[in-house]
């Protein structure tokens, strides 16, 4: 009988070494027991973020489980919410954008993933950091 799978994790950071650097933390920190991907910087290699590239690491941290996405400032989660819409209609509904600090929330979404935590619950993992700041 095969496993479910875990919830998927995108890191979408201003920088490219930010987004490097989360991603490595999380792969130090549950393996490869999580489908994720890491994404920073506009495709010119400076500082920013872009839709098509958010989509990019949307599309290979796909699960059936769904996806969180942690940002670190607001054009992160805009580029991250226009790359939501243009993903099929049926997968939408499985990703969420997380209220939380990139680093530690990206390591808290990852940790409860790879135990097949299910998507509300991963998002709520995440989230909880913010909950007493």
């Amino acid at each position: 009988m095969a496993s479910k799978p875990n919830v998927g994790v995108v890191i979408v950071s201003h920088s490219s070494k930010v987004a490097e650097g989360t991603a490595d933390m999380v792969r130090q920190m549950v393996g490869d027991a999580v489908p994720l991907a890491a994404v920073g910087g506009n495709p010119d290699g400076g500082l920013g973020t872009h839709m098509t590239l958010v989509l990019a690491a949307l599309q290979k941290a796909w699960s059936e489980a769904g996806v969180v996405i942690l940002v670190d400032l607001g054009g992160a989660e805009t580029n991250s919410e226009m790359a939501i819409e243009m993903m099929a209609p049926e997968r939408r509904d499985r990703i969420v954008i997380c209220n939380a600090p990139l680093v530690e929330g990206a390591v808290m979404a990852a940790t409860e993933s790879s135990g097949g935590s299910p998507l509300e619950v991963v998002r709520h993992a995440a989230e909880e950091l913010m909950a007493g700041r």
